[in-house]
């Protein structure tokens, strides 16, 4: 580090000690601000970096055919010099790239985008004041300011994805913890001590250029942390917190500063979820790679799913899920009132694989015609549906709108709905509104449907209520 960027952080630092401490939210405010977000239930990850010109390959070689080839360089074990010598010239983006990915968000109906400042390389995409690794330094742009603004342009909201941990920084304590990823982890420091509070600094003067230059930010995806080392031990996390706060009061926050039951988490792995969130560790729980099986009743959740194994680009893994999977996924993560965010991984130039592109496309021409049963969509009432999933929308007066996604076309063109006294009940067909026949008994509805599906991946029907959907439980 130079002197110059030495005194800096420590500038930043002081000047984040400054900070008044925020006026506590009503439950009211939070309600009011975490509104779009509840409603948009689906968001588009933007895994992107240095590491999508390496593409998965070290020296000639394949590194792995599955698995986050963001990790390259911790997977190689290479040193931070040697890991930018030979990333870096592979790192060119093309004038027009935001402007792809902006576009491709909005066809596929995502309503927010979240995309990656700075991963664990170190590599910021925004032009730091602070460092000499980042997009300003090396490449001479705001990559940062071209992904805003095309975002924006596009009319969706706008989410950092920032990581707290950190392989190039030279002051970063990678020794604090057995359990963060770092490629010299186990090692002895290469020049013998490190100051972790130097790179806090550093990791707090980031987030407050990421905060303070760009506009409103809508998101903050924090990314993250250890049982071992987290929270204010590791990052000084409620003054972080507290700092973006007072520059982003609408901004809406994740858990991964911490790793804690109270934050979201009972252990490490993508699978150790508590279903708590207490609001002063952030605002929603973030499961990664899986929904959870039943939801999380009272919480903000969003699961975060990469299209084949990988977050960052690898030319090497070719497990694509497939169109009915991803559409799917999102109804079923839209049923148990929670989000998708699903991930891209674009190639060095900023291209978008066929393959994601393909996919978000099939997306976005189911969202054009069945999108009304996603977005502003609260939990199904049902515990489970043999045939498929159900949303749910409250209407003025007392009255209740059922989404059912039928996965399992029923064979008597007889679908059989769980629920009693719904003889003034109405169904239709969402693509198109073709009304279908009802017929009620005590503990079931059953409608009519044509013998074969309109839509083989999810056909929608629109059930209108009388009043509050009476659910009949299993057995009963």
């Amino acid at each position: 580090m130079t002197t110059r960027l030495l005194s800096a952080f420590l500038l930043f630092a002081s000047l984040a000690a400054a900070q008044p401490a925020a006026t506590p939210e009503t439950p009211a405010q939070r309600e009011a601000r975490m509104k779009w977000w509840r409603e948009a239930r689906f968001g588009m990850f933007v895994h992107w970096g240095l590491y999508s010109g390496l593409a998965g390959t070290w020296e000639g070689k394949p590194v792995a055919t599955r698995g986050g080839m963001e990790w390259i360089q911790n997977r190689v074990k290479a040193d931070t010099k040697t890991y930018a010598e030979r990333a870096i010239p592979l790192f060119k983006p093309t004038p027009d790239f935001a402007r792809q990915w902006a576009r491709l968000a909005k066809l596929a109906g995502c309503r927010y985008v979240v995309f990656t400042t700075k991963h664990h390389d170190g590599f910021a995409l925004h032009n730091s004041k602070v460092s000499d690794y980042d997009a300003g330094s090396v490449l001479n742009r705001d990559l940062t300011k071209e992904i805003v603004d095309a975002i924006r342009g596009e009319g969706l909201r706008v989410g950092f994805y920032h990581s707290v941990i950190d392989w190039h920084h030279d002051q970063y304590g990678y020794a604090h913890s057995k359990q963060l990823p770092h490629p010299l982890r186990d090692q002895p420091y290469p020049a013998g001590t490190r100051d972790h509070a130097k790179y806090v600094a550093y990791l707090h003067s980031q987030v407050d250029e990421l905060t303070s230059n760009y506009g409103k930010v809508d998101i903050l995806w924090w990314d993250y942390s250890a049982v071992d080392f987290q929270g204010e031990q590791a990052w000084r996390a409620f003054d972080l917190l507290a700092k973006v706060r007072a520059k982003q009061p609408a901004v809406i926050m994740n858990n991964r500063l911490f790793r804690i039951p109270e934050a979201g988490f009972n252990g490490m792995g993508t699978s150790a979820i508590s279903a708590r969130m207490e609001p002063q560790y952030g605002d929603f729980i973030t499961p990664e790679q899986h929904i959870p099986a039943i939801g999380m009743p009272g919480v903000d959740w969003e699961t975060c799913m990469t299209m084949n194994t990988t977050w960052g680009y690898s030319d090497h893994d070719h497990a694509w899920k497939s169109n009915e999977i991803l559409i799917r996924n999102l109804i079923d993560i839209a049923s148990k009132g929670g989000n998708y965010l699903l991930n891209i991984g674009p190639k060095a130039d900023g291209s978008v694989p066929v393959e994601s592109v393909r996919a978000l496309e099939a997306m976005g021409a189911w969202m054009k015609v069945n999108g009304a049963s996603i977005y502003s969509t609260a939990a199904s009432p049902f515990e489970e549906l043999d045939w498929g999933r159900a949303t749910l929308k409250q209407l003025p007066g007392g009255k209740a709108r059922l989404y059912l996604h039928v996965f399992e076309w029923p064979k008597d063109g007889k679908l059989v709905v769980p629920l009693a006294n719904a003889g003034s009940a109405k169904a239709r067909l969402l693509a198109g509104g073709k009304a279908l026949k009802i017929s009620a008994a005590s503990t079931s509805l059953t409608i009519q449907v044509p013998a074969a599906a309109p839509d083989p991946i999810a056909t929608v029907i629109e059930l209108d209520l009388a009043g509050p959907p009476s659910v009949v439980k299993p057995g009963a």
